[in-house]
């Protein structure tokens, strides 16, 4: 079954009213147990915006748990839809409302944890190592030396709990500093804020995982990592303890994936290949740092504006045209950001000397977009689904989607509604029963080709909504 993307923001506003890590009950009715999310088609992941769980690099979604995420989709046979929780408190709360089915975001298993979700077998496993600047006079070379000493963790995680019980052990007490924000610039990545403040001697000490830690010293080169506070842990993914099934359906699947060399493929991506991932953590182009999309986005903006729409969805357009590569040109000729054939280039006033402009190239292109919506506003009143058949139509021609549009008015399907209706008549115009149907005008067409288009752009366009801001 065909793997599918659909990601929202779970309000701020929201998690503002929700209790503390630490009062998390029991979970309540709620149960979404496999035969469920087989039913409904849908699994619903909440993670975290890191390279460890998911982020937008260049145009593209990343990270190592949505890269898991995806597979073991594809496993169940059903769609994946990912919801991003900035406040990282509340994300067991969340799974135990019944707002999503699986927490993945680098979470450690813990006894306290165990008391409220039930955890895979794990994925990985690490363990947790001081942060502090690499300054020989002060160094802190021994667990011994941490009575007394103020350290900055995130209040949700499992290094308070684990400064907690070291603090016991020590005898005397340690000054833990639990950092909590409902503020989005303050919560988002709160461990590598933290690590960063430490780094500009904003606070003296923090904790992370071992290899967070080691991607961030690539990134802060005067930072030491080199005071172990844990024993190895368990890294996993958290299910509510109803859901059995799931749960076994998700050791059974993990068992089967750490054998295979793809797994360790992946995780050498995210964890080991720390030049690469210095360079997409501070690239202007990634939603961990940067906070833009691509080189173009202020003609994107500008441009959007012309047709009414949101600059993120012609954004995604273009990556999907050309991965943002004003140079690049397909085997039918098509050229520059938006792929512009040449006689519909020459019919909005490119030529050889301009078609690779970035801008002429987006403005050539919204025009076409503009002339297409023109003509489906007569009869597609919904303006999403009319930005569907707008896309589908640049990608195919107009003649094509009209088709598509006639046949399922003929079947009795919705000719006003793209997704599971129109859609499914552009794939049937591959074959001879339907193009040579008498309502047909433009003959045979590879229908995956608009269909896959119009579901990546829409996709696309959900990442982006959820991690780059509008303005």
């Amino acid at each position: 079954m065909r793997l599918l993307l659909s990601i929202f923001l779970i309000p701020l506003f929201i998690s503002s009213c929700l209790p503390k890590q630490e009062r998390i009950s029991e979970p309540k009715s709620y149960s979404f147990d496999l035969d469920s999310i087989k039913s409904r088609n849908k699994l619903v992941a909440l993670v975290d915006n890191s390279t460890t769980s998911y982020f937008i690099y260049k145009g593209q979604p990343m990270g190592f748990e949505y890269e898991l995420l995806e597979r073991f989709s594809r496993e169940l046979g059903v769609e994946l839809e990912v919801k991003v929780v900035y406040n990282l408190d509340s994300m067991m709360y969340y799974l135990n409302q019944g707002v999503g089915d699986v927490v993945a975001a680098n979470i450690t298993s813990t006894i306290n944890r165990k008391k409220h979700v039930a955890f895979t077998d794990p994925i990985h496993k690490t363990h947790q190592v001081l942060i502090q600047r690499n300054i020989r006079d002060s160094l802190l070379t021994g667990l011994e030396q941490l009575s007394n000493k103020s350290i900055h963790v995130w209040s949700g995680s499992s290094f308070l709990e684990r400064l907690e019980n070291l603090s016991g052990e020590l005898g005397e007490p340690i000054n833990i500093v639990p950092v909590s924000s409902n503020d989005t610039a303050v919560a988002f990545n709160m461990t590598l804020q933290l690590i960063e403040a430490v780094s500009e001697g904003k606070i003296k000490y923090t904790v992370a995982d071992e290899n967070v830690a080691k991607v961030q010293k690539k990134m802060h080169g005067n930072l030491n990592i080199d005071l172990d506070i844990s024993l190895k842990q368990n890294i996993a993914w958290a299910f509510r303890k109803s859901d059995t099934a799931l749960l076994l359906a998700a050791n059974k699947w993990l068992k089967v994936e750490k054998e295979e060399t793809d797994f360790y493929t992946i995780y050498a991506k995210y964890f080991r290949a720390r030049t690469n991932l210095k360079q997409k953590l501070q690239s202007d182009y990634s939603s961990v740092s940067g906070g833009q999309i691509s080189p173009y986005d202020g003609i994107l903006k500008e441009e959007a504006s012309v047709i009414n729409w949101d600059w993120r969805l012609l954004a995604a357009q273009v990556y999907q045209e050309s991965k943002f590569n004003p140079k690049a040109e397909s085997w039918l000729g098509a050229y520059g950001l938006m792929q512009l054939v040449p006689h519909t280039a020459a019919a909005y006033g490119l030529d050889s000397s301009n078609i690779e402009s970035p801008q002429a190239n987006i403005k050539a292109g919204v025009q076409y977009l503009k002339w297409i919506n023109e003509f489906w506003e007569k009869s597609i009143d919904n303006k999403v689904e009319r930005q569907k058949f707008v896309l589908a139509s640049y990608n195919v021609g107009l003649g094509h989607i009209i088709d598509a549009k006639n046949l399922a008015d003929k079947y009795d399907a919705d000719p006003t509604i793209w997704d599971e209706n129109v859609e499914n008549y552009v794939l049937k115009k591959s074959e001879a029963e339907f193009y040579t149907d008498k309502v047909c005008k433009h003959g045979y067409c590879r229908g995956k080709e608009p269909y896959n288009y119009v579901k990546n752009i829409m996709e696309g366009f959900e990442h982006y909504k959820n991690l780059i801001p509008a303005e």
